[in-house]
């Protein structure tokens, strides 16, 4: 369970489409394509991978039966919402398959000094999303069955890891430890080398730094409105302590709204927050006249 302060609330575009996506290939695999073979063919194989390119994707929307698609649709239910909301549709989807993509890179890299079986489902891609929910919501309280008590999302993805390594050394079952640990690197990777997630300390500075952000040429009517918004520069007598503090917390919550905008897009904002745009830009429009 999720802290509510932090649930999403509603179910994202592309977790839809991805939970309905694998459901329906698992569909198709038990009513139409029933041949091993099938699967055999779609599954990354390290020994067979540039015979096989397609397979750094195909992996990922095949599942082994009903309870393995199962866990991993609870998995991206929990996760992807959030993460979608924070990166934005198209910055979900592409990060979903990078770490998808990432795990099959890192199960082949290590298949030149241990052995890797072939491997399906979307297990890798969803541990790369488990990461970047704990980026977003560190502290997001969740409970992992069969562990009685809430666990943040900051400790239960290095449980994730602590848990895939294990099973990684020992070797003593057929899951893909491996490719889990691909997809939790390789999130890790992408934040570090984006700079995508920013500590609490910096987000709290950056709310009190006001900035005059310059539309550039054929930016939305929406940016530029907003951008219309921010403060103009004084060159008058200075305000009074009180109008100073009211710009400030202004400029503070346009800050916000425009970094709203930029990671999950104009369509994301609630109407509170656009009637506070349109307010604040009139406000600060020069008269016309």
């Amino acid at each position: 369970m999720m802290n509510t302060e932090l649930a999403p609330r509603r179910l994202t575009p592309w977790v839809l489409r991805l939970l309905a996506l694998n459901a329906v290939v698992l569909l198709l695999q038990q009513t139409i394509f029933t041949s091993p073979a099938v699967a055999n063919v779609m599954a990354f194989d390290p020994s067979l991978a540039f015979q096989r390119p397609w397979t750094f994707v195909s992996y990922m929307f095949v599942h082994a039966g009903f309870t393995h698609l199962l866990f991993n649709s609870i998995a991206l239910f929990v996760f992807g919402p959030l993460v979608e909301q924070r990166m934005g549709s198209t910055g979900f989807v592409v990060y979903y398959f990078y770490c998808g993509i990432g795990a099959a890179i890192f199960s082949l890299l290590l298949s030149g000094i241990m052995p890797v079986a072939p491997f399906i489902g979307a297990s890798g891609a969803i541990m790369g999303v488990a990461y970047a929910f704990a980026r977003f919501a560190p502290d997001a309280e969740l409970m992992l069955f069969p562990i009685p008590v809430p666990i943040k999302a900051k400790v239960l993805v290095w449980l994730f890891v602590a848990f895939e390594a294990f099973g990684a050394l020992t070797r003593n079952d057929d899951i893909a430890h491996l490719a889990h640990l691909g997809g939790l690197g390789a999130g890790m990777l992408f934040f570090l080398l984006q700079g995508i997630g920013r500590s609490p300390v910096s987000q709290r500075v950056a709310m009190t730094q006001p900035r005059v952000p310059v539309p550039a040429r054929g930016e939305s009517a929406a940016r530029r409105a907003a951008a219309a918004a921010q403060p103009k520069a004084v060159t008058s007598a200075p305000a009074a302590p009180a109008a100073r503090a009211d710009a400030i917390d202004e400029a503070a919550e346009i800050d916000r709204v425009l970094d709203k905008i930029s990671a999950q897009g104009f369509g994301a904002l609630t109407s509170e927050e656009r009637r506070f745009l349109e307010t604040a830009a009139k406000r600060r429009r020069p008269d016309s006249n």
